[in-house]
């Protein structure tokens, strides 16, 4: 059986230099500071390929913070209730859904793209994409964006 992802919170000290470099790198693409991944890479000492290994596992912890939106995309399958199951979890956890876009199954798999505004009331972010990756038929779960 396929292990499911797992997110762990480390401190700054314990985290790979590598890694802290590509979310530097990271930064300097979002800010505009570099117009290029080359030119990123470059400006913090990585190889390019290291970045792109990395860079959709790492991320700062923003996960309670206020007012930020969370986009997660998953394959699931095309059952009855599920995608009901999902949106209850996140309204459990009290986020507020901004977005859904869910698309035709194509061999019984659909794959559903949801926006999330964490409040500052919501539950532990972290805890609730754990909750919903062990659903039965939830397939593949990343977090595409934390803005």
């Amino acid at each position: 059986m396929e292990e499911k992802t797992k997110y762990f919170v480390l401190k700054k000290k314990a985290v790979p230099e590598v890694l802290l470099k590509v979310v530097e790198a990271k930064k300097l693409l979002e800010s505009g500071r570099a117009e290029s991944v080359q030119e990123a890479t470059d400006m913090v000492g990585i190889s390019r390929s290291s970045f792109y290994k990395y860079k959709d596992d790492i991320f700062p912890f923003h996960d309670n913070a206020k007012g930020k939106t969370i986009t997660i995309v998953m394959q699931m399958d095309d059952e009855p209730g599920l995608l009901s199951l999902v949106l209850r979890i996140v309204a459990d956890f009290h986020a507020n859904i901004l977005t859904i876009h869910q698309s035709i199954p194509v061999n019984g798999i659909a794959s559903l793209t949801l926006s999330v505004d964490v409040l500052p009331d919501t539950k532990n972010v972290s805890q609730m994409i754990e909750n919903i990756e062990q659903q039965e038929g939830i397939h593949y779960l990343k977090i595409l964006a934390r803005e």
